[in-house]
């Protein structure tokens, strides 16, 4: 009997033993794989939800383009500059959008779908055929009268009486005579342009204002 309870014993103390050294096993790992996460940054740590998105954000630069485009329209839309000069911001925007004969927009324009696509968002429903709006708004009879935001209108390329094409001044020259443009071409998409072009100086017909007068400061 004496024996068996030495031997009991003895088991005990081993069991014991056994736990104590895997217990301060697990310690010292634990301990280690803190003090690498503090110093050196071996162990990585995980991230919450907040901190992957951002991560996200930060690598893709498409996310970042589309954050300053809505930026920059937001911008636009809190009425900075005359309306003239809104427009004329908001319609440059779309630069380098490719042209499609009947498109409204946004990804692809014909002439007048951009220019209905430019005015609609500021409230003015314009048709979407060039020749009609030809017939909208008021009518601009000189180059010296022309302001921002008006809509100029050019002959077609086999008759050069009838309206084919239409665009928004973004710029009177006084002393030139002349103005710049910006519209949907059929070879560049949304571009800005010169009425001095031989092409647009030949074709043009005249003007429109839908937008309100206003003092002209170029």
């Amino acid at each position: 009997m004496k024996k068996l309870t030495i031997y009991t014993l003895a088991c005990l103390v081993l069991i014991s033993c056994s736990t104590l050294r895997q217990g301060n096993q697990a310690a010292i790992t634990s301990s280690s794989e803190s003090l690498l996460t503090r110093e050196v940054g071996i162990v990585d740590t995980p991230k919450s939800n907040s901190e992957k998105q951002k991560d996200a954000t930060s690598e893709d630069p498409s996310s970042q383009k589309v954050s300053s485009t809505q930026s920059a329209r937001e911008d636009i839309q809190e009425g900075e500059g005359t309306l003239s000069d809104q427009v004329i911001a908001y319609a440059r925007t779309f630069l380098g959008t490719p042209y499609k004969l009947g498109a409204s927009g946004p990804k692809l324009f014909d002439c007048s779908g951009f220019t209905r696509y430019v005015f609609k968002h500021f409230g003015y429903n314009l048709t979407q055929y060039s020749g009609a709006q030809f017939n909208e708004g008021r009518e601009v009879a000189n180059y010296a009268d022309l302001q921002k935001g008006d809509l100029v209108f050019f002959g077609k390329r086999g008759s050069v009486r009838h309206i084919g094409h239409v665009g928004i001044v973004v710029s009177v020259n006084e002393e030139r005579g002349s103005f710049r443009f910006i519209h949907a071409s059929t070879s560049g998409g949304v571009v800005e342009s010169e009425s001095t072009q031989a092409y647009y100086m030949m074709r043009y017909i005249g003007a429109r204002r839908i937008l309100p007068d206003e003092d002209r400061k170029d």
